[in-house]
């Protein structure tokens, strides 16, 4: 598959940015380990902050345009719907699991307003779309009803906490230090499974 420059310097970016942090990575760095120059960093991005915004929106576009697909399919229900929406939600997060790990470490700190503002705009448009398959299942008397912005932070926030941190996913899948979580298809529909019972009978009036 061919990358171009600037999207492989935007994956150069968020491996970087993983290890050492934002404020530990320089564009000399980025430049280095990209094999390209600083000034085409510059060219592409501008400054360091406006790459981390170009990755958020790199990154969230990717995930609305799947949203907007499950949203859109007339096929599915709208349980159905939602079981999409979580299988789409671990299967990203456990291969792009570097990206999010930059992404929560922003979060945290707290440092930078404008990043900081950044991650949550696009986290908002995305909420948007699984709010409205909430609300229409809700309209129709097939879900519960329940509240929409806290039962999207059930979904993502229970895989985010399982994945907080690979010790605590070795322990729960009772495996060594060398178990590699990301990898693992079985942990991976475990969780989808969990996820799944969880929002089903949060959601689903009994027939």
């Amino acid at each position: 598959m061919i990358i171009d420059k600037k999207e492989h310097i935007i994956n150069i970016a968020i491996d970087l940015f993983a290890e050492k942090g934002y404020e530990g990575t320089s564009i000399r760095d980025l430049a280095s380990k990209a094999e390209v120059n600083i000034a085409m960093i510059n060219y592409y991005f501008g400054s360091k902050e406006k790459l981390f915004e170009a990755i958020v929106e790199y990154k969230s576009s990717y995930l609305r345009e799947r949203l907007e697909e499950i949203t859109n399919d007339t096929k599915k229900t709208d349980i159905e719907k939602i079981d999409a929406v979580i299988d789409h939600f671990v299967h990203r997060l456990l291969t792009n699991h570097k990206y999010h790990r930059v992404i929560h470490q922003e979060l945290l700190l707290l440092q930078r307003e404008k990043l900081h503002s950044t991650i949550i705009k696009s986290f908002s448009k995305n909420k948007e779309l699984i709010k409205g398959i909430i609300e229409n299942g809700m309209s129709k008397g097939v879900f519960r009803k329940v509240d929409p912005e806290l039962t999207i932070v059930t979904i993502t926030g229970t895989i985010n906490q399982v994945m907080l941190s690979k010790s605590m996913c070795s322990i729960i899948m009772e495996r060594g230090d060398d178990y590699d979580m990301y990898t693992d298809e079985t942990f991976k529909k475990r969780i989808i499974q969990h996820i799944k019972q969880l929002i089903h009978a949060h959601l689903l009036i009994e027939q």
